[in-house]
């Protein structure tokens, strides 16, 4: 074999193996803790948006969010992300969401949320159309898409599936109602998680994520919810 044509066959083997090697290789899925957000040094990320209204209701629901201390008499020298809105609607969702990045494109995802924020309403509380205790349901969710408002037959709902009231939807599921856990209104940290009924969700192409958690709410009353840590892991 004269050294030209070696040199050929040996540039092709080089070639051939380096092809071969690129081909074996195959993303990791990203498990365990994915996200978890304290709010000790900033939003990190996170909005907040609302929903499920008509469009002449929006000057007198108010909403509005903010980085902010928690409400007396808890510590207010920790930060929570703070979201209010006066509910006109009878079904006010008001939401913070979160795009991750970095996993498996085209995957789906197991996730578990486990939340804390600080609520003010006992469960046996009474108001207008509902309980603002445990006639408001806390949410959390996931999409490939980011969840946004959107107007239909001149209605402002949400873009992805997150059910209604109590009621789970397909790309949302229910932990639980934002009672207090006491007689009394007061600001109070509740813990709530979806441990026993994960949410599936699926990447994009360019494995990416958004994640929301929300309050959909049956009572027609002011309302504001302290989120102070939004934990978030996959399997």
């Amino acid at each position: 074999m004269n050294a030209f044509i070696k040199s050929v066959f040996v540039l092709l083997a080089v070639g051939s193996f380096s092809c071969q090697d690129k081909s074996t290789v195959s993303p990791t899925p990203t498990t365990g803790v994915i996200l978890n957000t304290a709010f000790a040094d900033g939003q990190s990320g996170w909005e907040a948006e609302f929903t499920d209204y008509s469009p002449d209701q929006e000057a007198i629901i108010e909403f509005s969010s903010a980085y902010t201390g928690l409400p007396s008499p808890l510590n207010t020298a920790q930060k929570a992300f703070k979201v209010f809105g006066r509910n006109r609607s009878d079904d006010l969702f008001m939401f913070v969401r979160k795009q991750l990045t970095g996993l498996t494109p085209n995957t789906d995802y197991k996730l578990q949320f486990d939340i804390e924020l600080a609520s003010m309403s006992p469960a046996n509380s009474i108001g207008i159309g509902g309980s603002p205790g445990s006639s408001v349901f806390l949410k959390a969710g996931a999409s490939a898409t980011k969840p946004e408002k959107v107007k239909k037959d001149n209605f402002y709902t949400l873009s992805v599936d997150k059910g209604a009231q109590s009621d789970a939807g397909e790309d949302a599921v229910v932990l639980g109602n934002v009672a207090n856990g006491k007689e009394v209104e007061e600001y109070t940290l509740i813990q709530r998680s979806n441990k026993d009924q994960l949410l599936t969700a699926r990447t994009n192409d360019k494995g990416e994520l958004w994640v929301f958690i929300g309050t959909d709410s049956g009572f027609e009353g002011d309302q504001a919810f302290y989120y102070s840590q939004i934990k978030v892991t996959a399997q």
